[in-house]
């Protein structure tokens, strides 16, 4: 592992850059985060498997609290401010680009017709999720009911306040 100091422009470009090109969440990070790591030598083997663990017991979301660690490891508390932000920065940017675009074409009737024919792809991918939690996982089919009537009170609420405005 390097001793000399990592500057944070580094930290911050390192985990933007996996932040950016990593589809599937914080498990699909591990690897990068790791060959981004162990490449400028800010890591060694033996310390990877402490990162994961620390990160998976700690609340919130994988791959920002690998950043947080690591970034904490390299530079302290500066250091994981500069990797967190690079880890969830890129994400929010292209949502927000996503989203002011939508904005724009929401009324589109094109666009319509395209979400109403995803509707019934989209309650497939439930249905064969739920039926892969119940077969494989052996999740209890209540809580699968029980998620479902959450989120469709959730979804109800969210509409009626859309109407009301």
């Amino acid at each position: 592992m390097k001793k000399t100091k990592v500057s944070l422009g580094s930290i911050f470009a390192v985990f933007a850059k996996i932040g950016a090109f990593t589809i599937g969440g914080g498990y699909a990070m591990i690897p990068l985060i790791e060959a981004e790591m162990r490449k400028r030598e800010w890591i060694s083997e033996e310390d990877m498997p402490d990162i994961i663990v620390l990160a998976q017991s700690a609340p919130g979301i994988l791959a920002v609290n690998m950043a947080i660690y690591s970034g904490y490891r390299l530079r302290g508390m500066k250091g994981a401010v500069a990797a967190s932000l690079g880890a969830v920065l890129p994400s929010f940017v292209i949502i927000l680009l996503i989203a002011m675009l939508f904005t724009g074409i929401k009324d589109n009737p094109t666009v319509m017709s395209i979400f109403r024919g995803i509707r019934p792809v989209a309650v497939g991918l439930i249905l064969a999720a739920s039926l892969v939690a119940v077969a494989f996982l052996k999740i209890s089919p209540i809580y699968i009911i029980l998620v479902t009537i959450v989120a469709g009170a959730a979804v109800s609420m969210a509409k009626e306040a859309r109407q009301r405005k």
